[in-house]
């Protein structure tokens, strides 16, 4: 039996939280030309998504409504059966948004998986200001507002993988993200991006993701969708590219994108809380695993 088939046999685990579920999935038929972008939150999701929708529609000034055009199947506020339907009814190439582990979805040898990964710190810190962006109060005990004792970090070092800790990303589910899209690395039809190398590099990672989907431009076009994918345009323009931009979902569409910056945890962790963080990291990750996962081709 080829690997391919045995991946797509293989039972899927159940993540399974207030916000998500990956049981969704299975109201879902996968086609061959499907495109699948799947991160740990705050990784760089909506930005690989806006790639995705420039370099499939070639349109700079396209709309790309991320929530319904390519939407986030795991999530529970919208019915399954309406975002089943909804998909099934596009005659387009279709994409979608994962938040769960790889080895949580459906695996189809012939759909393209586009996994995202950031340093985790910078992960952790980012998610700490979406959630105070966020209208959902569910997660205010992991994040409070005044929080001396360090319980945020604490419960992100100790949270599971699975469970309800699923949707609070805490430190385990990153590596579990992470060690899931390794596992399939060595698939054509999965590819691993890293943050860090968006941002050094928009124009060569829109040239890798163009030759992965097939969806070459003349090159003066493709200059045009790389300046439309620049952090600092999608944040000027944060009602056009924000998930639910414009309809006052978030308290602030531009605070969904922040800053976009790297090391914004540096100076505000204690030595003790950075070493707890280096021996989980150094348990669960080979050295070169860890350099990739923090700081991408170039650590």
């Amino acid at each position: 039996m080829r690997r391919t088939e045995t991946l797509a046999m293989m039972p899927r685990k159940l993540y399974l939280g207030p916000l998500t579920d990956s049981r969704r999935w299975d109201k879902v038929t996968l086609r061959p030309d499907d495109i699948l972008v799947v991160t740990p939150p705050k990784c760089g999701t909506t930005w690989a998504q806006t790639i995705v929708a420039l370099l499939l529609s070639g349109d700079p000034q396209i709309e790309t409504q991320l929530s319904v055009k390519m939407p986030w199947v795991d999530i529970r506020f919208r019915e399954i059966d309406e975002v089943a339907a909804r998909l099934e009814a596009m005659a387009h190439r279709r994409s979608m948004k994962s938040h769960t582990p790889m080895d949580g979805i459906p695996f189809h040898p012939e759909a393209q998986y586009i996994c995202v990964f950031r340093h985790p710190l910078d992960a952790h810190f980012s998610y700490r200001n979406h959630i105070r962006n966020s209208p959902l109060r569910w997660f205010d005990h992991w994040f409070p507002e005044d929080d001396p004792d360090g319980i945020t970090f604490r419960r992100f070092l100790d949270g599971g993988a699975e469970g309800y800790d699923t949707d609070v990303m805490p430190l385990a589910h990153i590596l579990r993200h992470y060690k899931a899209a390794r596992a399939r690395a060595d698939r054509s039809n999965v590819t691993l991006l890293h943050y860090a190398d968006m941002t050094r590099d928009l124009a060569g990672i829109f040239a890798q993701l163009a030759r992965v989907l097939d969806t070459p431009h003349a090159e003066d076009l493709m200059a045009q969708l790389i300046a439309v994918a620049r952090f600092d345009n999608m944040q000027q323009n944060a009602e056009r590219f924000a998930p639910s931009g414009g309809q006052g979902f978030f308290k602030s569409d531009r605070a969904f994108f922040e800053s976009g910056s790297s090391g914004k945890w540096q100076g505000q962790l204690s030595e003790a809380e950075l070493a707890a963080y280096d021996a989980m990291m150094d348990a669960h990750l080979s050295a070169e695993d860890r350099a990739w996962l923090e700081f991408g081709s170039q650590q």
